[in-house]
């Protein structure tokens, strides 16, 4: 089982890593900022249509503050969606801002909607933390999804990640008719090496959704992490592995139902030659990345120290024991998937 003992640190955006995020164009100047949104003046809980408490808690500002707060969240979904043209702003309208007041960075997710069609959409602005903008990175470069992010000073600027919360899926559609337990399986094998190779943690049901996509004959399937504040920090092998959170327990229920062990080490080797084919066409921007990751502090001595050993018994590769900081670790572990 996959326990997490300690919060995390936070860690600020380095030098390095922000010049990287400016060649590549992530850096964009905002009209708002994190702390801008904290100037609310009261909150409401939030409840879902069953009447179940979210804990995201839905805040008010002062009139004199929120017709500029709300014109500026504006600004920052069309810089976010369409580069920036305002022109996009002109039917739209924010619907509420919230607060999720337990998470690790007290996000604040905008909803804006279209006032011709009702159609919504959400985005989330965050502190800036040096291991979710690198887990948001990688995310983009080797998973099968791209993702859509800003950063400016000490404020992230990240949008929504749509599907099924994984905890609510395994609630109320593991057991449904049409699902399709095979494909769901195989995807759930394959989320587990993605994570595992990029070193993403703690990817339990909370901290993933499930995109399911009805085709003419079969039903796909996709896991998507929304989470990346545990990129590359913790010191145990167990934590980089979905396989291990008991949260998890329908989808590893269903893998060892389905699934055969000749099949999911096919799994396996299919997931790491994909990863090897993203590797080859961003080598580019992955060496870049990795450069900045090993001049950066992104963890603690002890978690280095421990992943390593850890890392060098899992591959039997004492390769790992030369690595001076999770950059290095990271970039080994993908060094692997030429090697299996």
């Amino acid at each position: 089982m996959a326990l997490i003992s300690k919060k995390k640190i936070v860690y600020p955006i380095s030098l390095g890593l922000r010049k990287y995020l400016f060649k590549y164009g992530r850096i964009v100047d905002f009209p708002i900022h994190y702390k801008d949104l904290l100037r609310y003046n009261t909150s409401i809980p939030l409840y879902d249509y069953k009447g179940n408490d979210t804990l995201w808690e839905s805040v008010f500002y002062s009139e004199s503050d929120r017709e500029e707060i709300h014109y500026n969240v504006k600004k920052i979904y069309a810089l976010l969606k369409a580069e920036g043209d305002i022109s996009v702003m002109k039917h739209l309208y924010v619907d509420r801002i919230d607060l999720c007041s337990y998470g690790n960075t007290q996000p604040f997710r905008v909803r804006i909607v279209n006032r011709i069609n009702d159609n919504f959409d959400y985005f989330y602005v965050k502190n800036a933390d040096a291991s979710r903008v690198y887990g948001l990175e990688l995310e983009h470069l080797l998973s099968p999804n791209r993702i859509s992010y800003l950063v400016h000073e000490n404020t992230l600027i990240e949008e929504h990640i749509a599907g099924i919360p994984g905890e609510m899926f395994m609630k109320l559609h593991i057991h449904d008719q049409l699902l399709n337990p095979i494909r769901l399986a195989k995807e759930f094998v394959k989320f587990n090496e993605r994570c595992f190779v990029r070193l993403l943690g703690d990817m339990h049901s909370s901290n993933f959704v499930i995109d399911v996509t009805p085709d003419f004959e079969e039903t796909h399937y996709r896991i998507r992490a929304i989470d990346f504040d545990q990129q590359s920090y913790e010191g145990k092998k167990s934590i980089y592995l979905p396989q291990y959170f008991k949260q998890n327990n329908a989808l590893i229920q269903l893998g060892l139902q389905h699934i055969t062990s000749e099949s999911m080490v096919q799994y396996q080797r299919e997931e790491r030659a994909l990863i090897a084919n993203r590797l080859k066409s961003s080598h580019k921007e992955i060496e870049d990345l990795l450069k900045s990751m090993e001049h950066d502090t992104i963890s603690t001595r002890e978690n280095i120290g421990s992943l390593k050993i850890d890392l060098a018994r899992h591959y039997k590769n004492e390769q790992f024991l030369n690595c001076k900081n999770m950059g290095s670790i990271l970039r080994e572990s993908l060094e692997q998937v030429h090697k299996k």
